[in-house]
């Protein structure tokens, strides 16, 4: 999903976030499929460039850094994750909130590769997280488009940790205190289980902490019964307050 040479990568321009910056989720694929751990935890030290070649290399004990070595923009390390994670909603709760969320777009909205209303199915993960009434949860339900997916039917692991990156953001956004222009400052994940192309999913994120300009965020990806592929735990931050 990458052109890459053995010490660098560059984010092809399809998976940004903002504007110019690569796609968080999808960055932290990368390394954390580079460091092979079961649980891995990527913090982001800067924005990564797209269509830009970048510096990746071994930190050692399965670490990977992204950018030089003393400005490095990611960092990638085995971790351990302790997270509860909430039974998904139902399958037709995920489509409710996200027919809701297309129906009404909350503002802030650019053309991420996780969450554009542009974004065809072949070309973005179409995340469209609002709440679930009843629920302190935001949800929406996904069919990974076949024009993703590998040789196998897959979804390749970057792009399963991509799918828990936008839904934190719309957990912070619509459930707690979160502002627009938020950015993933971490995220720790640990994929449980394959992620086949064209089969129906639900993805789902709750608020677990907030502080001031930090948001912590719970994020899953599960089957449409119910069945957990993916956990994780993001970080987002608030931009800074106008000088």
């Amino acid at each position: 999903m990458t052109d890459s040479t053995p010490d660098v990568i560059l984010v092809p321009e399809l998976y940004v976030g903002y504007p110019e910056v690569a796609f968080g989720g999808f960055v932290a694929g990368v390394l954390a499929e580079r460091s092979g751990a079961k649980t891995v935890r990527v913090d982001f030290r800067g924005p990564v460039p797209v269509g830009v070649p970048v510096r990746i290399a071994g930190t050692g004990d399965g670490g990977w850094q992204l950018g030089e070595a003393g400005l490095p923009l990611a960092i990638a390390a085995p971790a351990e994750l302790d997270l509860d994670a909430p039974a998904a909603p139902s399958w037709d709760e995920a489509v409710a909130a996200a027919e809701a969320f297309r129906a009404a777009p909350p503002a802030g909205l650019v053309d991420c590769f996780g969450c554009g209303l542009d974004r065809t199915p072949d070309r973005g993960l179409r995340q469209h997280c609002t709440p679930v009434p009843g629920r302190d949860v935001v949800a929406c339900d996904w069919t990974p488009d076949p024009a993703l997916a590998d040789p196998d039917g897959l979804l390749p692991p970057e792009l399963v940790w991509g799918a828990l990156d936008c839904p934190g953001n719309w957990a912070g956004r619509l459930l707690g205190s979160q502002r627009s222009g938020a950015v993933t400052a971490s995220l720790t994940a640990t994929l449980l289980r394959p992620v086949a192309a064209a089969a129906p999913h639900i993805s789902y994120a709750w608020v677990l902490a907030e502080s001031g300009r930090k948001h912590t965020l719970g994020v899953a990806l599960a089957t449409a019964d119910g069945e957990l592929c993916a956990v994780g735990e993001a970080l987002w931050l608030d931009p800074r307050p106008a000088a």
